[in-house]
């Protein structure tokens, strides 16, 4: 093996000479018929072509590619003595991976998903690139910056309904008021979430004005508001004057429209025209004013009934009997009814005073005299006797309410009065007007 190793080795030495040399240990001549090696010519290997890239000639080639191109093989090879090169390389167009769509948005490239290649980005209507607006496929095969986002800026749009005015029915002080919900829109979001600040529609609004608010978020929180004023008029009329000697009382607010004012008297005095008057849609009261005039008591009539009908839903009678003028009884309790006047008229108190018998027997309505039959009709009637002094309490419907056998001390008597037959708005008057008393 040796020896063949060493003519094997000779043989390659000596073969780029072109020179036959012979084995002085035997008689076998080899003649070399391979190729012949120029070493003047460095240039063995055919030329590696390396497409897209560049070699470096020689008998070691070191290879490289073009920008956009990346070498798939060795960087560097060799030129063997077969006239091969020790391996290959090829160069490989390089490329980023496929950009994401984004939400909402959309984004154009130059030369696709190349090298160099730059991809914008752009939003659908009603958002905004947040961050940069677009990215670059690099030399190494990665997109420059981040993934941008579509950021919905544009706040939603709402309309309100227009202001409204809206008058108050007759006797009432509010309105209902309606309208629609108004629509709100988006270009990002189908979905909105209207928001309504103050009060709703179809209810009832107090007098004057009101203010509501709309408020409208989209799925990103912006925000877009609208407003509109509802305002309620109460048709009024000019303030009524309540009567001399009288007073009004009013339904609803008192000078509204539909509003009644009713006329009323104080105790001694009656009523003289309209009994009520109303307030009309053009700010005028219907009718014409009543008045109070002193109260006419016709004390000659013959029978007790054509007496009380006079005081009938008017007045109260508070009917005193004594036997005489001089008894004692009869005479203190004058006394405390003469001092207690001013509230028995108030309280619309009329008093008849009923004193002796036949036939010196009388009655007195203030300082007119009834008729004897008058007399004896309410004595009939209500059971008054002559014998013994006596009190009878009789309402405004001429129903015997209360008796009393003894004097009873004014703020006795007004106590009764007051607690059981005087009505609430009676009280209440009766509680402004006292201190014209007092």
């Amino acid at each position: 093996m040796l020896l063949r190793f060493v003519a094997v080795f000779s043989l390659y030495v000596t073969a780029g000479s072109g020179t036959i040399e012979y084995d002085s240990y035997n008689d076998f001549v080899e003649e070399d018929y391979g190729p012949q090696l120029d070493y003047k010519d460095p240039h063995w290997c055919h030329s590696p072509g390396l497409t897209n890239g560049e070699e470096h000639a020689g008998t070691r080639c070191e290879m490289s590619c073009d920008r956009g191109y990346r070498l798939i093989g060795k960087s560097s090879i060799t030129c063997l003595p077969s006239r091969r090169w020790s391996g290959t390389s090829f160069c490989r167009k390089m490329r980023c991976h496929v950009l994401p769509l984004i939400p909402h948005g959309r984004y154009t490239c130059s030369h696709g998903f190349m090298v160099d290649s730059r991809c914008d980005f752009t939003c659908d209507a009603g958002y905004r690139i947040k961050e940069q607006h677009s990215r670059t496929c690099e030399r190494r095969g990665s997109w420059s910056g981040g993934q941008p986002n579509c950021e919905d800026t544009d706040p939603p749009k709402i309309k309100c309904p227009p202001s409204r005015l809206k008058v108050a029915e007759p006797g009432k002080l509010t309105a209902m008021v309606t309208w629609d919900q108004p629509k709100a829109s988006d270009t990002a979001d189908k979905s909105l979430d209207v928001i309504l600040v103050g009060q709703g529609p179809r209810t009832d609004f107090k007098e004057g004005a009101s203010i509501i608010r709309y408020k409208v978020y989209d799925q990103a929180r912006n925000r877009a508001a609208c407003k509109f004023i509802v305002r309620v008029e109460v048709r009024r009329c000019p303030t009524l004057p309540p009567p001399l000697q009288g007073f009004l009382t009013c339904s609803s607010d008192g000078n509204n429209y539909g509003a009644r004012c009713e006329y009323n008297c104080e105790g001694g005095y009656e009523r003289r025209g309209v009994s009520s008057r109303v307030c009309l849609f053009d700010r005028s009261w219907a009718g014409g004013p009543a008045e109070c005039v002193p109260m006419e008591i016709k004390s000659d009539v013959k029978t007790v009934s054509a007496l009380l009908e006079q005081f009938y839903e008017k007045r109260r009678l508070l009917i005193m009997s004594a036997p005489n003028i001089t008894d004692p009884d009869y005479q203190l309790q004058n006394i405390m009814i003469q001092k207690a006047d001013c509230g028995l008229d108030l309280r619309r108190v009329t008093i008849i005073k009923l004193l002796g018998s036949p036939p010196r027997e009388t009655g007195h309505i203030k300082e007119s005299l009834l008729s004897s039959e008058a007399i004896e009709g309410l004595r009939q009637s209500f059971r008054i006797s002559r014998s013994y002094f006596s009190m009878l309490l009789l309402d405004e419907l001429g129903m015997d309410r209360e008796r009393f056998i003894y004097p009873m001390a004014s703020d006795e008597l007004f106590s009764y009065i007051d607690n059981f037959l005087l009505e609430e708005e009676e009280r209440e008057r009766l509680e402004l007007l006292w201190d014209f008393c007092n």
